[in-house]
């Protein structure tokens, strides 16, 4: 028993001597001894100094009281109304523009919001196939932060350039399917994106989006009431842009631009932003939380030898 009992110390000896080394090396965070006073909170803190001749004294020192942070965004609870008059404060400011308004609620961010056109060209038998070849995507103010020509997966058959506006010769300086699709992916991640019968893009793009965090423009009910058309129909956004930003786009015969038409959601989904994200808080649930570690005990089960480096060790010992 009694060398069982070294044993252990020894263990517990190289333990706590590894901790100490991490805490050193800035690797862990140092661990509250128990026993240990909760510090103070207030406008002082005091701590015990201790003089020659083994007296001890407080000492106290002045704390800063922690700032209160007002954060300009809403509650999980909040009600639709206090979300729509909350929204429209924001976007008032800049005419629109919510630029140097920091707000920390993904739904009032404009850097949040994105809004993406494709366009495809046909590939497979007979060209019935279609695949991306290019791709828009603008921020909220409609700047474009993405604009590149695709070369498909397979031989293209079917350039649609009366639709498409792609050529020949912009597959010259296209880049790989594969290349495009992660860079937009990179730029569609926890993004609230926008766009006019969005799911053509998603499923040239190969990808899902959130359905929370999709907008839908050719969806809109009160985009419809807006300009005069039935609620439920599927209107065009060349309809959408005519009667209600008095704006004419896909005209001519060198086809789409999906700049262009990437340009023209965004303006249509702001125009109705309030009323539509009011409805949204209605109807969509909730998002879970994400769930909060304890970082310290995660880390403590790489204190066992297994854990550790052999370079770690000899430094240690």
């Amino acid at each position: 028993p009694q060398g069982r009992g070294k044993k252990k110390s020894r263990k517990h000896q190289r333990f706590m001597e590894r901790r100490v080394l991490l805490e050193q090396k800035g690797l862990l965070s140092p661990q509250r001894r128990l026993g240990s006073q909760t510090p103070m909170v207030g406008p002082e803190a005091c701590s015990t100094l201790t003089k020659a001749g083994g007296t001890t004294a407080p000492r106290c020192r002045k704390v800063p009281k922690p700032k209160q942070v007002v954060s300009p965004s809403l509650s999980p609870s909040a009600s639709p109304g206090s979300i729509a008059g909350h929204h429209s404060v924001l976007l008032s400011q800049g005419n629109g523009s919510s630029k140097g308004v920091q707000m920390s609620s993904p739904l009032l961010r404009p850097g949040k919001y994105v809004a993406i056109d494709c366009e495809m060209v046909g590939t497979g038998p007979q060209g019935r196939l279609s695949e991306l070849a290019r791709c828009s995507v603008v921020n909220y103010e409609g700047d474009v932060i993405y604009d590149k020509y695709v070369q498909p997966e397979l031989p293209i058959v079917d350039y649609r350039t009366r639709w498409s506006g792609i050529t020949k010769q912009h597959m010259k300086s296209a880049i790989p399917f594969k290349a495009a699709q992660a860079e937009i992916l990179k730029i569609l991640k926890d993004k609230i994106v926008v766009g006019h019968a969005i799911h053509n893009d998603f499923q040239a793009l190969k990808y899902f989006h959130p359905k929370d965090r999709t907008r839908d423009t050719s969806r809109i009910p009160v985009l419809n009431q807006r300009a005069g058309l039935p609620v439920r129909a599927s209107v065009s956004l060349k309809s959408l842009a005519r009667h209600l930003l008095q704006k004419k786009i896909q005209v001519g015969s060198k086809g789409h631009s999906s700049v262009e038409d990437a340009q023209t959601a965004m303006e249509l989904y702001r125009l109705v932003e309030v009323q539509w994200e009011t409805e949204l808080a209605r109807s969509l649930p909730p998002r879970p939380p994400s769930p909060v570690t304890d970082p310290t005990t995660d880390s403590n089960q790489y204190m066992d030898d297994r854990y550790w480096p052999t370079d770690l060790m000899a430094s240690s010992l």
